[in-house]
Parts: structure tokens; sequence; C-alpha cells
């Protein structure tokens, strides 16, 4: 996937492809299947297929800290739009001008001056353009004049419930890991460099991957996980997760920390991607650190046993 970051990085050779837009966050399974719907539709047109979003989103600009956290960094959303059929992203930044832009000048500037679109390929909820005027029913209409073709895909639904990424938020927020990774159809994870901690957890026999986090790309689980790593190494390696405020310590911060098996490599400075495979326990204040380092072993070996297992089920 070629990468286009704003309008003035585009090339007369990205003229003439089929497009779509919006944020993505997430990228979970309602947006795949609008890009696999988006690759037959560049097929029929012969002509490369893009994505259309922003940063910060929409939502992000008008709202600022009370906008919705992220389901994915910028960095996370690009490594999955690249592992899909998509040949192009072009990302804008949402800002003042982008504000004030009426969904015709939208269209005229970005879509057929900018682009050439042959194809547009919308949701069924699809708003664009100053205050959201635009719609599937005004972009359509544009389209027979300017000749590009508007196309509508009807929402993809699970469980009877449209996928959406407000969804997959709330499911992480109630701690149902389960329903979340099957909206995403992945396993739901965190990713970041890792940086140097307290080292608390080398002392005690436990040392841990210590990950930033960040204001836009909080954690929405909290508690004891199994999980898996990647990028130490050419294998992802088995470990158990902690999210929280560390509240044994008296901590008030909530830290990401990850004891990673039977490795004892140096971390530091290495972009990780931590990916959630089961919950194990809440998060609770222990009276000693004796206690602490007896349940931390009980939760290796649960992790253990359930990554496993799922291995197993892989095979």
């Amino acid at each position: 996937m070629e990468l286009i970051r704003g309008r003035y990085s585009l090339q007369p050779e990205h003229r003439g492809c089929v497009a779509t837009i919006g944020n993505y966050d997430g990228v979970h399974r309602g947006h795949r299947a609008l890009l696999e719907q988006l690759e037959a539709l560049a097929s029929k047109h012969r002509l490369p297929s893009i994505l259309i979003t922003f940063d910060p989103s929409p939502q992000e600009f008008f709202s600022g800290s009370d906008a919705p956290p992220r389901l994915t960094c910028l960095r996370e959303k690009i490594a999955l739009l690249s592992s899909s059929p998509l040949d192009r992203m072009l990302l804008l930044r949402f800002d003042e001008g982008l504000r004030r832009m009426s969904w015709e000048d939208f269209v005229e500037t970005i879509l057929v001056k900018d682009l050439g679109v042959r194809a547009v390929l919308v949701g069924d909820d699809f708003r664009f353009g100053h205050r959201g005027e635009g719609d599937f029913d005004r972009l359509s209409e544009c389209g027979e004049e300017r000749g590009f073709e508007v196309v509508r895909i009807e929402t993809f639904s699970v469980r009877g419930r449209r996928v959406s990424s407000s969804w997959v938020r709330q499911a992480l927020a109630a701690g149902d890991l389960d329903i979340a990774c099957e909206l995403l159809g992945r396993d739901y994870s965190l990713a970041g460099r890792v940086r140097r901690g307290d080292a608390r957890g080398r002392t005690i026999g436990f040392p841990t991957l210590n990950l930033p986090m960040h204001d836009r790309r909080p954690a929405l689980l909290m508690g004891i996980y199994a999980v898996r790593v990647k990028g130490l190494g050419d294998r992802m390696r088995d470990a158990v997760a902690y999210i929280g405020p560390k509240p044994t310590f008296g901590g008030a911060k909530t830290v990401l920390e990850v004891h990673v098996f039977d490795w004892t490599g140096d971390a530091y400075g290495r972009y990780v991607e931590i990916l959630f495979v089961a919950y194990l326990r809440g998060d609770r204040k222990f009276d000693s650190l004796q206690a602490l380092k007896d349940q931390i072993a009980v939760d290796g070996d649960h992790a253990r046993r359930i990554l496993d297992e799922r291995s197993e089920a892989d095979e």
C-alpha cells in the first residue's frame, strides 16, 4: 500500500482511482468488508483503490480530549491497512480549512480535481463536508453530473447489530475481550516502544517490558491477561500482561507491563505489539510483596496453559 501524506503529495499518476472515505479506527470487520467491496469495484474499473482518511479524526478535532479514545494509533492503522487489498491511502490533516470545506468543495477539489475518481464506495451512514451536510444522495447527484459512479455498501452486522468502532470500545470497557476480538476479526492489541520502568519486576524475579500509555490511545482494558508479543525476534512470544495503576505500590497512573516467558533479551527501544488472548483476573491490592509474587507465579502458569491450548487449536 502506498501512503500519501496530504493533498500536496499527490502526483499526476494518482489521478484515476476508485475511492472510499472514513476514519477506519480499529480497522474492524465492517471496515474490512468495505475494503473487499472496494477491491472488487476497483477491479471492475481497472483502477487503483484509495482510502481517504484523516488525522486527527474529525471527532478529535471538534471534541479534543472528550473524543472517544482511539482503538489504533496512526502507525497501527497504517500497518493494518497495509495488510489489506488497499492500493493507496491518502492521509489528510483535519484542520480548520478542512472543517470549513463544504461537501460540494470536497467533491470538486479532492475527489474530482485531485484524484479524478471514477467511482466512490461509501457506507450506509456516510456523511461528509461542513456540518456533515454531504450524504449518499448528494454525492450520487454530483457523481451523475461529474461522471463518477457512487456505490453504497449495506451495514455489516454481527449478532444482529451493526459493527462499529464504538461497539468495540464498549466491549473493551466492559472487559468483554471475546466480543471485541469477534468484532475486530483478530486479537485486540496495543503497541509501542519499550521504555525503562522502575525495574521492580526484575528485582522480584519477573522482569517486564514497559510500554507507554498515550492520551489518545489509552488502555481500555484493565487487569491481568494472557498475551502474545510481536517484535522480539522472528516469532511471537508467549507472555502475561498487567494493565493498571499498581495499587500494591501506591500507584495512580495506568501502566502496561508484560512478563515474557523464557526470554532474557534486551528490549529497550524496540517497537513491540501486545496481542491480548484471554482475560485472567481483575486488578487488586496485595498485603505483602510475597503475596504479589505468589499470585504472579499463579497468573503465569494460568497464562501458559491458555496459550498452549491456543497454539494447539491453531495447528
